[in-house]
């Protein structure tokens, strides 16, 4: 357990002076079932279903998001997609031309991309070649101006789990905030970090509804972390970042666990099915890596001519050979059994 963490050490000082924006949703909160006529927001009046602002805090979607994950809605935060969260997290912790945060790659390359327009030194700590964090190096890597260090479990584009023991060891010794990137958590038998929440206030958990829950078009991610964080974290949001239609198409999905948890168990299977055929009836495929993703890394022959010989088969996969430790990996989403059969019809017709 992570002991003598103070959260006020790694603020910004101009976001610990911010007066955060007060929006008209803010200022009259009154949830009485008295009709009320509103005139605070200068909304156009017409009624069409999104003539209104959407609740800044998302409360409908917090509600079940808190029941499903067994969760305080205080510990929640909620974005315009989990590269909003990132980015809120980035502004709020690092000084730009200052500090630094520190990345696994090969890893999703959204922390590099976000560094960047923050400003703020990116240092890479390679995985090790079984693609599990290397603590000493990255402790190492570290010094007092590491705000943030950035894990992806299950990784992208690996598809492998972090080690608990790694992971315990980087949240107890690192001295700046471990962000644990969870997106492909439902997809792996590895329990989600969420259940330890409380035991490390300098953990922020990233997860989505854009890959299990099936919602990417509507952009939503999700983060939880210290009710400390979270307010930090509010504060500096846009007042309303997650629109009407996003909350009600959430709620909608959210509201069919059974149904999600039926399509997560299918690409399971399907992923183990895949991966099957692949290391038996394909001779350019090399190794198939271990996945708790929706997808699957292969190590072939030759990456770039295998990607676009599918592409002439009408088949579209991700070309990962220029990623560290990746030299002639694809990586391949899982889709439903129709799609699967025809990427391995195509596979085994290219030579």
């Amino acid at each position: 357990m992570k002991t003598n963490f103070n959260i006020n050490n790694l603020i910004r000082e101009n976001i610990k002076s911010l007066k955060p924006y007060s929006s008209a949703r803010d200022e009259y909160k009154d949830a009485t079932t008295k009709e009320m006529i509103f005139l605070d927001a200068n909304e156009n009046p017409f009624e069409n279903g999104v003539n209104r602002y959407p609740d800044p805090h998302q409360n409908n979607v917090k509600d079940l998001l808190s029941g499903i994950k067994d969760i305080s809605k205080e510990n929640i935060l909620l974005g315009n997609g989990s590269d909003e969260v990132l980015d809120l997290i980035f502004r709020a912790f690092c000084e730009p031309n200052q500090d630094n945060i520190i990345t696994l790659p090969p890893t999703y390359g959204m922390y590099g991309v976000l560094a960047d327009v923050n400003a703020i030194e990116n240092r890479k700590v390679l995985l090790k070649e079984d693609f599990q964090p290397d603590v000493n190096q990255i402790l190492n890597a570290a010094d007092a101006n590491s705000k943030i260090l950035f894990l992806c479990s299950p990784n992208n584009p690996t598809g492998n789990s972090f080690t608990v023991d790694a992971v315990k060891k980087l949240l107890t010794k690192f001295k700046g905030l471990v962000v644990l990137d969870e997106a492909y958590i439902d997809f792996s038998e590895e329990k989600s970090w969420l259940e330890k929440l409380e035991q490390f206030p300098n953990l922020i958990i990233i997860q989505t509804l854009s890959k299990a829950y099936g919602l990417a078009g509507i952009r939503l991610g999700s983060c939880y972390a210290s009710k400390e964080i979270i307010q930090i974290l509010s504060n500096i949001k846009p007042p309303y970042n997650v629109n009407e239609l996003t909350q009600q198409r959430a709620i909608v999905r959210l509201q069919k666990m059974g149904e999600i948890k039926n399509e997560v168990a299918q690409l399971v299977s399907e992923r183990k099915r895949l991966k099957k055929e692949l290391e038996c009836c394909v001779s350019y495929i090399e190794k198939v890596y271990p996945s708790d993703g929706n997808f699957l890394l292969i190590k072939v022959d030759d990456a770039t001519k295998r990607y676009n010989q599918l592409i002439e088969y009408g088949v579209v996969i991700r070309n990962r050979t220029n990623q560290p430790l990746c030299e002639n990996c694809l990586r391949i989403s899982v889709g439903i059994c129709e799609e699967n059969q025809r990427l391995i019809r195509a596979l085994k017709s290219i030579s």
